[in-house]
């Protein structure tokens, strides 16, 4: 019976002192890093291009869609100035073609600039590939220096309040892409 106090006392006790004793040696074992995905991203070139390319077909739609809205404004105001000339039948039909003027615009702004719209695929089907040969280039990086974590400090919701510069792979991964940084 004594034997069994013991033992309850040493469980109870020492289980708990040698468990918090392998714990700091596990955790100090992981290794990880910092990127700067801003600073990757402004050092490679096709992700200048492609958005470039995406400001340029934004701007072209969304000159598209100003323009319907344009047309359906003149028409709002043409039909201001000349309705107590109109007979009803005509007031009618005027209105719904400017209603039908601006469900046109409507239309066309939700499926050049939609969360399924044009823009949103062709942004996927620039940015994508990029992103993931940056991806590929971090895990790379990763597998070879035995990191278990990578966190972005340009991301805002990370929380990094200090990242010291020592573990910042930024540089590397450029390099690994086959980009120079500055």
């Amino acid at each position: 019976m004594n034997k069994k106090k013991i033992l309850k006392t040493v469980l109870r006790f020492v289980l708990p002192l040698y468990l918090f004793t392998l714990l700091p040696l596990t955790a100090s074992a992981q290794k990880f890093a910092l990127i700067d995905m801003e600073y990757i991203l402004k050092n490679v070139p096709a992700y200048e291009r492609a958005n470039e390319q995406l400001n340029q077909v934004s701007k072209k739609w969304q000159a598209e869609v100003e323009a319907l809205n344009t047309e359906a404004s003149t028409m709002y105001k043409n039909y201001q100035n000349e309705v107590v000339f109109l007979s009803q039948d005509q007031k009618k039909k005027r209105q719904e073609a400017i209603m039908a003027k601006e469900k046109q615009a409507s239309d066309l702004k939700r499926k050049y600039f939609g969360p399924e719209g044009e823009l949103f695929k062709k942004r996927t089907s620039l940015i994508t590939p990029i992103q993931d040969e940056i991806y590929n280039a971090v895990k790379d990086i990763s597998d070879q220096r035995g990191y278990s974590l990578v966190i972005d400090r340009s991301s805002n919701a990370t929380g990094i309040i200090y990242g010291s510069p020592k573990v910042d792979i930024s540089n590397e991964v450029l390099q690994k892409l086959g980009y120079s940084y500055q």
